[in-house]
């Protein structure tokens, strides 16, 4: 579907000194006027936003700088994903820069044992510990029982986070903790909610550093992280986040952290030039692993090593575990694909239930299903109590309130509108199956994916002033998608499929004006060989890109999706 959004293009062209064509895309992107667009072509880091504006900030800055100063033993508690992990290592690094030699330390639960965020276990044995002050990060908004009992037994509790404010009929409830820090929180002052764990401690450590004197340019050491981390908890690329990842990425090229330089390496990826994709599809998956599999710890050990041995090791073994869950996925996916295919295909929502399958992997396979069939998708594992599982949905289905409607089903269920996680008993999966496919008020017209085209834009007028102008606009990704263009009744003269797998697909393509150009496909060769059969003509949705070969540049375009004629 082409977007209609309406501007003064030409005049907006002129006075920010792009295209036309530029300004389209900012305007679908939800970019209203000039400001907002010169922002978001030519903001600087200059333009983020004070963190001293959000809500509670100051009073957890002062709490924790007194702590620092007397000496007290503090204990970050994180998460086991990629959020999580920056959070604890930016809150580790800029408390121990803060305190000299502070008695700091941190407990990250395990996925399996502990679940999500803090729990009485970890709060007793920091009491046991003698820790004075818990500060939470990336979690503790939703932890009211477990924060109680840390006051109980006498400890400081500071919670940031940035995951929604549970609610009861009266409004929102707050953890009764010393401070809060949470940019979703009722009365909210800072300009711009959106954002991730990691960048709420990064916020908090640049308080503390401005409060104690110590240069702001030790603050940005730590940008690449928070950068890192809203790529990899797929935040909206928009506002502050867009500015973020955009200087954070450069960042990196020149960041002191052996490890993250190391896991780079490791994946054959040249640090000078990370996108957001090899963030969010390379290194992001790498340090989520640890989490997924084995321990979170192992990704932050990684990042706080100084040996380079040992931090080649942690790495390696970062990258093995990675490598590990991928196959696993890759079986959980066929598994899932074949169980719909064989029984489920009239469902309106599909729920597969993979008892082998590990649970972290869930959600993953979930995701893989929902583009597969474009249907709201759960797929659940055997637990040791009962069956847990994870869900991501389309746009027409409300995956939560569907859960709400069938809750006396479910021991325990949470999420959103796109994505939910819940506990079941094996005993019911077929009943929960049924029942939400008898409420789904789904028809087959929400089942056929929408793809938004920005420009309707024949090769012809494509440049490579065009390409550059594009890159411009990145980093691409959630909230600020790549541009997509489209041209109709193309000839197909030549068709070749490349790569070990054959899943690269080359053709020569001609416009019905004689102008030549490569297109590239990435999809399974033989199966587009095999429904092109007797037809040469062919309308696609691309992205103009420059193709680099023995010095030599050549446009091309990357086919997203195509028809043949």
């Amino acid at each position: 579907m082409l977007q209609t959004k309406r501007a003064d293009f030409n005049g907006l062209a002129m006075r920010l000194g792009v295209s036309p064509v530029a300004v389209r895309i900012m305007r679908n992107r939800g970019l209203l006027d000039e400001r907002e667009m010169r922002k978001y072509l030519y903001g600087t880091l200059d333009d983020l936003y004070d963190p001293r504006q959000m809500k509670g900030m100051e009073t957890a800055a002062g709490i924790i700088e007194k702590k620092l100063i007397e000496g007290k033993k503090i204990r970050i508690i994180g998460d086991y994903d990629i959020d999580g992990v920056c959070s604890t290592y930016i809150l580790l690094k800029g408390f121990h820069r803060a305190a000299g030699n502070g008695q700091i330390d941190y407990e990250i639960p395990d996925r399996i044992r502990d679940g999500y965020g803090i729990n009485e276990s970890i709060i007793r044995q920091a009491a046991e510990d003698g820790i004075d002050t818990l500060v939470t990060c990336d979690n503790g908004i939703a932890a009211l029982k477990e924060i109680s009992i840390a006051k109980q037994l006498g400890m400081t509790v500071v919670v940031t986070d940035h995951h929604e404010v549970p609610v009861d009929a009266y409004g929102q409830i707050l953890p009764p903790a010393d401070a809060v820090v949470d940019p979703k929180q009722d009365g909210e002052t800072y300009p711009y909610h959106e954002i991730c764990g990691a960048v709420v401690a990064w916020k908090l450590i640049n308080v503390i550093y401005e409060d104690l004197g110590i240069p702001e340019h030790e603050w940005m050491e730590l940008l690449e992280f928070a950068a890192i981390a809203t790529v990899g908890d797929v935040m909206k690329l928009q506002d502050e986040n867009r500015l973020i990842v955009k200087y954070g990425l450069k960042k990196i090229g020149s960041t002191k952290n052996t490890g993250l330089r190391m896991l780079v390496e490791k994946n054959n990826l040249d640090i000078n030039n990370l996108s957001a994709y090899h963030i969010g599809f390379v290194i992001g998956p790498c340090l989520n692993a640890g989490g997924r599999l084995k321990s979170a710890k192992v990704a932050l050990r990684m990042l706080l090593e100084q040996d380079p041995d040992r931090v080649s090791g942690l790495a390696d073994e970062l990258k093995e575990l990675n490598d590990v869950r991928k196959d696993m996925t890759a079986k959980g996916e066929t598994e899932a694909i074949e169980q719909v295919e064989r029984f489920y295909m009239s469902d309106k929502v599909l729920v597969v239930f993979l008892p082998e399958c590990h649970e972290s992997l869930a959600g993953i396979i979930a995701g893989r299903l929902r583009e597969h069939f474009h249907k709201p998708s759960f797929v659940l594992t055997r637990g040791e109590q009962s069956a847990k599982g994870s869900g991501r949905s389309i746009e027409a289905y409300h995956m939560y309130q569907g859960l709400c409607e069938v809750s006396d089903l479910l021991v325990k269920f949470g999420g959103h509108p796109m994505a939910a996680g819940l506990s079941i008993e094996e005993s019911d999966i077929d009943e929960f199956r049924r029942r939400l496919n008898e409420n789904a008020k789904l028809t087959e017209d929400d089942f056929v994916p929408q793809i938004w085209i920005d420009v309707p834009m024949p090769f012809e007028y494509v440049n490579e002033k065009i390409v550059d102008e594009l890159k411009g606009l990145e980093p691409f990704g959630q909230g600020n998608e790549k541009p997509l263009f489209a041209q109709k009744s193309l000839t197909i003269r030549n068709v070749r499929v490349l790569g070990k797998n054959r899943n690269v697909v080359k053709m020569n393509l001609v416009t019905n004006t004689g102008h030549p150009f490569d297109g590239l496909l990435f999809a399974d060769g033989d199966l587009f060989l095999e429904e092109q059969t007797g037809q040469n003509t062919i309308d696609m949705i691309y992205y103009p890109d420059v193709n680099e070969y023995n010095g030599t540049r050549t446009l091309q375009a990357i086919i997203k999706n195509y028809k043949f004629r």
